[in-house]
């Protein structure tokens, strides 16, 4: 009941030619937990801070929004300057400016979240909601930016990602049904002896994280696989031995 979790570097904010990564860490490089191991390069510098936020997202997926900031609507107001003779609008006395450029070169503009403060706005609130993490190193500063880009079925999570897989199967054989009904394609044995048992609220948990993996599309109440939920259940279904498959009944 947790993600895969991968910190990608995107960029380097600093001047890398006058103060190169001592870490040679590249534009690209990856580092991934995948539930029980990390695997990749980090430099040592960074771990403190990519680790724990690599956690939050391993438990939240998605959901998990790693900056307080996320929650102002500033970041889709566009640029302004003083002009007091607004005030009586305002209050404070801005004037909006819809057609200002950022110079691609100025340090400070690199630090604002893509997509702020643009004109027209951006259509989605989703600036500064992905989690990232700058170097200490200010002169470099290499941005790695934090994602779930999977289910987990390692560690501990293996027996709740099976019990996912198997509703995804349950809603292959009866497309279109109603969310609350799927629990009733298990059996009383299915729900009760396999672990974990299976209840409303466990089943609304793996249900959310079959939806924001893009695995299962609930509409109207209504549940469907996606064509990626079919090849993920392809793909857990290949992956089991016959005894499995026996007892899952798959």
């Amino acid at each position: 009941m947790s993600f895969k979790v991968k910190a990608t570097v995107v960029a380097f904010l600093g001047d890398t030619q006058k103060y190169p990564c001592h870490f040679q860490h590249q534009v690209g490089d990856e580092f991934i937990y995948d539930g029980e191991k990390f695997i990749g390069r980090i430099c040592p510098s960074m771990s403190p801070y990519i680790i724990p936020q690599m956690m939050a997202v391993h438990a939240a997926g998605p959901r998990h929004i790693g900056r307080p900031a996320y929650y102002y609507p500033f970041w889709y107001a566009p640029l302004s300057v003083d002009a007091p003779g607004l005030k009586k609008f305002d209050g404070l006395g801005f004037r909006n400016v819809l057609d200002a450029e950022t110079d691609p070169d100025d340090p400070i503009a690199k630090l604002v979240p893509k997509n702020a403060f643009k004109w027209p706005a951006h259509d989605q609130r989703d600036v500064s909601k992905s989690p990232s993490v700058m170097c200490p190193d200010i002169r470099t500063a290499m941005l790695m930016k934090i994602e779930a880009f999977d289910l987990s079925e390692n560690g501990y999570d293996t027996p709740y990602f099976r019990r996912e897989m198997m509703i995804l199967g349950k809603v292959l054989d009866n497309p279109g049904i109603k969310v609350n009904k799927i629990i009733k394609g298990f059996s009383k044995q299915e729900i009760e002896d396999i672990y974990p048992a299976l209840n409303p609220v466990l089943m609304e948990a793996l249900r959310e994280e079959l939806e924001l993996m893009g695995y299962l599309k609930v509409e109207d109440n209504r549940a469907t696989v996606t064509k990626q939920g079919k090849a993920k259940f392809k793909e857990f279904k290949a992956s089991l031995s016959k005894e499995e498959r026996a007892a899952l009944q798959i």
